[in-house]
């Protein structure tokens, strides 16, 4: 009886805990010729929808001089490329501008989706 409630207790938290990263993704804004898009590209792009950080926020990628797609508010439009914007439920959440490098990336990513309310990315 005691497993059962704990059970019920566990799968009554769960839509809970992912519905905070239910409307997260990642904006990338790109344009032709952008050689740190190209290393992004090349460095993070295959593992990106593998990791924990890819699975909270799909990633969507915009062309840097086109218009925003419908439902999607951002504080100012990107003027570097790449810029990630973190955007939860359509609105602007953070934002990196530039890719510093793989290793600098992931941090500043997960930092970026804990802020916008993305569960642990274990």
């Amino acid at each position: 009886m005691a497993l059962r409630a704990t059970l019920a207790l566990l799968l009554a938290m769960l839509p809970a805990a992912t519905a905070r990263a239910a409307g997260l993704e990642l904006l990338m804004f790109e344009q032709p010729g952008c050689l740190y898009c190209a290393r992004w590209n090349a460095e993070v792009a295959p593992e990106y929808p593998l990791t924990a950080e890819g699975r909270a926020a799909p990633l969507r990628r915009l062309d840097l001089h086109s218009a925003l797609p419908a439902g999607i508010t951002l504080a100012a439009h990107p003027v570097f490329t790449p810029t990630f914007v973190v955007v939860a439920d359509g609105v602007e959440a953070g934002r990196l501008e530039g890719y510093p490098g793989e290793d600098f990336f992931w941090p500043l990513l997960g930092s970026l989706l804990r802020g916008a309310g993305a569960s642990p990315l274990d």
